[in-house]
């Protein structure tokens, strides 16, 4: 019986007992020694805000296409005889320059015929009239006598020829003239489809030009980016005038700049895009707009361009490192607290940030990064180093 009553209370012995060691240890157990330090400062680096004259500019970018250009088609039918030396893929057009002559044998015999006809019309009008003027004296008496009689319609008629026949030879030499192609334009040809020896047929399709004389450049303009040229939608620049566009572009291994205009904006906006186009033109671009280096501003190139907007008097600029997303920024507040606000951004680029409105200037930005900024956290700013910057970077 003594053995059952050792086996049963045995545990609750030992269970009893080891709380009663966590309890005094617990009791007895030392405080832990209480800081008074308070929490360190977060160090950033930062920036101060200016104020100052700013002229505004909008990057963008586009294709170089011609003003002009066309199909080159021939008005008359025959077999070509002469071909310029410059008809061929990139040859150069002169105004005026006889490209291809058709074969106008055909065409100089039926001048002549016309002018045969002309002739013969003029002395029929000739022998009307003069019969006109017969029956007229010899119709003095009768004040009735019919028009008939009188022969006002011969005389219609044979005018009538004559003017038919006059039309023909004008036709007969428009043709002739036609036997000669060139162009009203100078310019440069991107495809040629006929030689000497082919026979070609009205309608025929010999070739494609463009003039050389301005080029255009289609550019795509977001919201932010009108606000920073001013300038309404459905915008035309007088003659000669717009806004100054430096087109930049890596051509034949080097960069080569060019200068434009832009002189017009749609009056749509685009619906898949829902962007603006603006519309600039370079004049003379294969000659006097050619680069610093010489090289021309060729159709087809495409192009990075910058437009220069609006001038501000005083405008608060920040670098773009100070900007986080959300249009918001981190500021040092004079109780040497960060301060999260929120602003209105003007414009913003890969290397400084303008400001419209909730920034003064002189006030210090924070350009580094801060883990889990929290309003009201201590900072304490390093002044701006450009060393500094570039490492954060």
């Amino acid at each position: 019986m003594a053995k059952k009553l050792v086996r049963f209370f045995a545990p609750l012995l030992v269970v009893g007992g080891g709380i009663g060691i966590f309890m005094v240890l617990h009791a007895t157990k030392p405080e832990p020694e209480k800081s008074s330090e308070k929490a360190r400062p977060v160090s950033v680096y930062t920036a101060t805000a200016e104020r100052r004259p700013l002229t505004l500019e909008v990057s963008t970018q586009g294709e170089v296409r011609p003003r002009t250009e066309l199909d080159i088609v021939s008005q008359v039918s025959g077999r070509i005889i002469e071909v310029s030396p410059e008809f061929t893929e990139g040859g150069l057009i002169s105004a005026g320059e006889t490209l291809l002559r058709i074969e106008d044998v055909d065409y100089r015999l039926a001048t002549h015929e016309a002018e045969a006809g002309v002739a013969e019309a003029q002395v029929g009008l000739e022998q009307a009239l003069a019969d006109a003027d017969v029956a007229r004296k010899q119709l003095r008496n009768e004040p009735d006598a019919s028009a008939l009689a009188l022969k006002k319609p011969q005389v219609a008629q044979a005018r009538a020829r004559l003017a038919a026949a006059e039309a023909s030879l004008e036709q007969a030499r428009l043709n002739l003239e036609r036997t000669r192609i060139s162009l009203p334009f100078n310019g440069r040809f991107t495809s040629t489809r006929a030689d000497r020896g082919q026979f070609v047929s009205a309608g025929t399709v010999i070739g494609h030009a463009f003039a050389t004389d301005v080029v255009e450049i289609r550019l795509p303009l977001a919201d932010a980016q009108l606000a920073s040229l001013d300038l309404p939608i459905g915008y035309s620049a007088p003659a000669g005038s717009g806004l100054p566009v430096t087109f930049s572009a890596r051509v034949a291994g080097e960069p080569q700049q060019w200068r434009g205009r832009l002189t017009r904006l749609d009056a749509a906006i685009d619906p898949g895009s829902r962007t603006l186009y603006g519309l600039a033109e370079v004049h003379s671009p294969y000659d006097e707009n050619v680069s610093d280096k010489g090289m021309p501003l060729a159709v087809g190139l495409f192009v990075e361009a910058t437009i220069t907007g609006r001038r501000l008097s005083d405008a608060t600029v920040i670098p773009a490192a100070g900007l986080r997303a959300g249009d918001t920024v981190y500021l040092i507040a004079s109780d040497g607290t960060l301060d999260i606000r929120q602003v209105n951004v003007l414009q913003r680029n890969a290397e400084q940030a303008v400001i419209r409105e909730g920034l003064e200037g002189g006030e210090k930005i924070v350009i580094s990064a801060i883990r889990n900024p929290i309003q009201g956290m201590a900072i304490v700013g390093i002044d701006d180093d450009a060393t500094a910057l570039a490492t954060n970077h």
